[in-house]
């Protein structure tokens, strides 16, 4: 109430506070009868009076009115009651004496001040807990692991998992595991074998179903999107990323269930290179960062979830041409195989000179071995594993993957500094220029050559050439390929109809498709023309079948 005088007090008649000065010392005789004292008094009165016949103050009166009948009979009530029964005569009468407000104590919801010492401050009407509303309880609205599943999806989940225990007491081993992974944990068929290890952690070999629904249920993995259960499968409990080893379990489990790769039963040395292609390949594309720590978000970005379930439910595995083609696999391994001439899994500076019929000059040769695009995996000075040819291959024939411009800009960016400029240009053409005045072709000027090249990916700004620049035009390929491939850039010059016509036909293959294709068949058509020659009855057929 105080507070509200206080509040009040603006609309007020001013003139009514002008109360004459009273003598400093008064004499305890005169007190009592002094004039003064009693207009001070009369006037006080009309002051309290007119405040009180404010709407305001009549709302507040009312107020603690109604909280006192409301509180019942509690003794908070009864002095509320009677303190506003003693007030309200004062709203009718004029001249009455208004009772004292009583004093503060250290406890009182009046006070706007405690006592130094008595703790925090408590603002709070003890009139008004009886009626304050029940604090309404706001529900749960983040979830780091993802929302729980529905009731419903949950139950029907634990029947399906009942029906499948049902007839396995003691636990269900690896061989009936199939069904769990397919329609509970929504994973491809080559992941039972993994996700069986994960759930047996003491390798007893029988996973019972209170352990399962620990594992599963309990981890909030049936509303988890797909990518989320292929990660948190492959991991190791104690990392946040893949490796490349945590992908050899599922591709050793696919080379032994699926049917395309059953010819392969017989030759185990092909199996491990095989596993080990895809491997790269998934760590090209998807491992933008190139750390070898594959990341759940790089996976979501990527198409590796949708080719994982391609590859389980297609029969014939090189209609998979997102890592898993084995037609693809034949391709690098082979053009691998026909670069190292001693056969020790090594190439060095001089056998990839001869890749593409020495399609590449010597100063890019000489980048890719000074490791600037990438650092080479194999532990040998100077040499190139089947790891780094791989991202050699792939890099250089699709030069339209983010990969690939990665990879070749790094290369033809000599001071490192993210821009190519003309010079860095003028560098890498020179021995191009060359190597067509000696072929007798008709040289094309570097002048010639920049205005090409500009029009062509219009960069940002003009005589500097960015990787975001490379990204975003479609060409960008060709613009290394005048730079270090003369095989390729003659093509380009030459623009074959017939090439043209194919891309528009099937734009969804890309470069490396188109190219995988085409040095499948001549490497077959090789392979069948030797057995021939040795006296084989076999026949080459359209189906392009491997010859492993």
């Amino acid at each position: 109430m105080e507070s509200s005088m206080g509040i009040e007090m603006g609309l007020l008649d001013l003139d009514l506070l002008q109360l004459p000065d009273l003598p400093s010392s008064p004499s305890p005789s005169s007190s009592s009868t002094s004039p003064k004292h009693s207009l001070s008094h009369a006037r006080l009165d009309d002051l309290f009076a007119q405040w009180l016949s404010l709407p305001d103050t009549q709302r507040l009166v009312m107020s603690l009115l109604e909280e006192a009948k409301s509180a019942g009979s509690s003794p908070v009530a009864q002095v509320s009651s009677s303190v506003s029964v003693s007030l309200l005569p004062g709203v009718f009468k004029e001249g009455s004496t208004p009772p004292l407000s009583p004093k503060s104590s250290p406890l009182s919801p009046r006070s706007p001040m405690r006592r130094s010492g008595s703790g925090p401050t408590n603002l709070s009407s003890p009139l008004r807990k009886s009626s304050d509303p029940l604090r309404e309880v706001i529900p749960q609205f983040y979830f780091p692991d993802g929302p729980p599943a529905s009731r419903e999806m949950a139950s029907q989940c634990l029947a399906r998992i009942d029906q499948i225990f049902a007839g396995h007491p003691d636990g269900l081993p690896a061989s009936a595991f199939m069904t769990i992974t397919k329609e509970i944990c929504k994973l491809p068929s080559f992941f039972s074998g993994i996700l069986f290890k994960n759930v047996d952690v003491n390798g007893t070999g029988l996973v019972k179903r209170e352990r399962f629904i620990e594992y599963w249920v309990d981890q909030n993995m049936l509303i988890a999107d797909t990518a989320t259960r292929v990660f948190t499968v492959l991991k190791q409990p104690d990392k946040n990323y893949l490796t490349q080893e945590d992908f050899r379990p599922i591709l050793r489990e696919l080379l032994a269930t699926h049917r395309g790769l059953e010819f392969l039963h017989d030759t185990p040395e092909f199996q491990e290179r095989y596993a080990e292609t895809v491997i790269y390949r998934i760590f090209f594309y998807v491992n933008k960062a190139g750390n070898g720590q594959l990341q759940l978000r790089e996976i979501k970005r990527s198409n590796l979830i949708a080719a994982l379930q391609q590859v389980d439910e297609e029969e014939d595995i090189n209609k998979v041409l997102r890592y898993f083609s084995y037609e693809h696999f034949y391709v690098i391994y082979c053009k691998f195989w026909e670069l190292d001439s001693d056969h020790d899994f090594l190439i060095d500076k001089d056998d990839l000179l001869r890749y593409g019929n020495h399609a590449l000059t010597y100063r890019i040769v000489e980048r890719i071995f000074s490791q600037i695009p990438r650092k080479f995996s194999s532990k040998a000075e100077g040499k190139m594993g089947y790891e780094d040819f791989v991202w050699f291959i792939l890099s250089e024939e699709d030069k339209s993957s983010e990969p690939s411009l990665e990879y070749w800009f790094k290369c033809v960016d000599l001071d490192c500094d993210g821009v190519i400029t003309p010079n860095e240009m003028q560098f890498f053409y020179e021995e191009q220029l060359h190597r067509m005045e000696c072929m007798a072709q008709e040289p094309v000027l570097f002048e010639d050559i920049v205005c090409q090249m500009a029009d062509m990916i219009c960069p940002h700004k003009e005589g500097q050439l960015t990787l975001r620049d490379l990204k975003r035009c479609k060409l960008s390929g060709n613009f290394f390929n005048i730079l270090f491939n003369l095989n390729k850039f003659v093509a380009f010059e030459t623009r074959d109809p017939f090439l043209i016509r194919q891309e528009r036909e099937d734009p969804s293959l890309t470069e490396w498709d188109r190219f995988a294709h085409t040095e499948y068949i001549r490497l077959s058509m090789e392979e069948d023309g030797e057995d021939a020659s040795n006296g084989s009855a076999e026949v080459w057929d359209e189906s392009f079948e491997a010859p492993f």
